[in-house]
């Protein structure tokens, strides 16, 4: 399974599910199975053989929270490859709702350790697949304010896990009954009303 345990921030919580569902989306590995024998009228294959295509692609939900913003905070992960799955989770003593929902996919990149299989992206953050769709962040890094930009740590992060990776994303609507979703909301608001909350390092050096 090519999903990594450990990422950062520290001491993510991992939470195995046995789940079994079915991959949306895709990367191409082509077979040659033999040549089937009356498929059809007026279809032939070649004597070699027929090719198909199988379709591989991590898919990884995410989602953050909350409680007041800035306030306590907590982002929810889940990685599915094929029939494996994981969750990671964490809180956080101050932050806010989008530094929450980038870190959540910035967790979820980085816990993965084979960068040449395709991931998608799920999240119902506007901020963070609008950010990256229409390529906006890619133009704000070029700028010499950039440093002044709101969350600029965790978008250098983002961009340098999102240059080893192959990437999409796929916006959907929240807390409209999508079931990953769903699960992510609850791991999100679950860390962030947690014990053991971390420091944002980050966003409370700011002084906010």
């Amino acid at each position: 399974m090519p999903l990594a345990r450990g990422t950062s921030p520290p001491a993510p919580l991992l939470r195995e599910r046995g789940a079994e569902r079915k991959q949306p989306f895709a990367v191409v590995t082509i077979v040659r199975l033999p040549s089937p024998q009356g498929e059809g009228p007026g279809v032939r294959f070649p004597a070699q053989g027929r090719v198909i295509f199988v379709i591989k692609v991590i898919t990884l939900f995410t989602d953050g929270s909350s409680r007041g913003n800035p306030g306590p905070g907590g982002y929810g992960t889940i990685l599915r490859y094929g029939p494996h799955e994981k969750e990671l989770t964490q809180g956080f003593r101050r932050t806010t709702n989008n530094r929450m929902e980038l870190l959540a996919v910035i967790v979820g990149l980085e816990a993965v350790t084979r960068p040449e299989i395709p991931i998608l992206v799920v999240s119902d953050s506007k901020y963070v697949v609008d950010a990256v769709e229409k390529r906006w962040v890619f133009g704000w890094i070029k700028k010499p304010d950039f440093g002044k930009k709101a969350n600029e740590d965790l978008w250098r992060r983002f961009l340098r896990i999102y240059e080893q990776r192959k990437v999409s994303f796929k916006w959907i609507k929240g807390h409209a009954g999508h079931p990953e979703n769903e699960r992510c909301d609850v791991l999100a608001v679950q860390s962030a009303l947690g014990k053991g909350l971390l420091v944002d390092e980050g966003y409370e050096a700011l002084g906010s």
